[in-house]
């Protein structure tokens, strides 16, 4: 991941893609959402998803575990570079969570992230906060996951 100051507002980066089985909506849903659409496929065949539907929090989670992967990938590769790895903050929260569309067992969710704002944080000096939106498309083109979330980003220079 990078400094502050080397992100432009409008970046995209396509960080992955997660297929949803019937076994892992199930597992996730048995120990995090264990509702019946989630965990038996006849329920959610006679639900108003039409079929057995993922949780929105599985669908999250499968985003935040690729966005982590991405950067992870990122951080090696600058180190492989021999350039300073940026090692970022925590995020302050999030916003406009969507579930756009039901995530059903066999779908694959294709998930990218834009930057869409960026400011210096007031109260942290040699941090910035970098807003993002990422967003999940299924095998059909449609959009069926939104979040707008933030993260301290560290500037350069700032000596972590």
């Amino acid at each position: 991941m990078g400094f502050f100051e080397d992100i432009e507002i409008g970046h995209r980066r396509e960080i992955g893609a997660y297929t949803f089985t019937a076994n892992s909506i199930k597992t996730f849903a048995a120990k995090f959402d264990p509702q019946r659409f989630h965990l038996d496929e006849a329920e959610g065949k006679d639900s108003l998803f039409g079929g057995l539907a993922a949780s929105g929090w599985h669908v999250g989670s499968a985003c935040m575990s690729l966005l982590v992967a991405d950067g992870q990938r990122q951080a090696k590769e600058a180190a492989a570079r021999g350039e300073e790895v940026a090692v970022w903050g925590p995020s302050p929260g999030f916003r406009d969570l969507r579930w756009l569309r039901p995530v059903l067992a066999g779908d694959t969710v294709s998930f990218v992230n834009e930057v869409v704002d960026k400011r210096g944080s007031g109260s942290r000096p040699g941090w910035g906060i970098l807003t993002a939106r990422t967003s999940g498309t299924n095998q059909r083109g449609e959009q069926v996951y939104s979040i707008t979330a933030t993260a301290f980003v560290p500037m350069r220079g700032k000596g972590s």
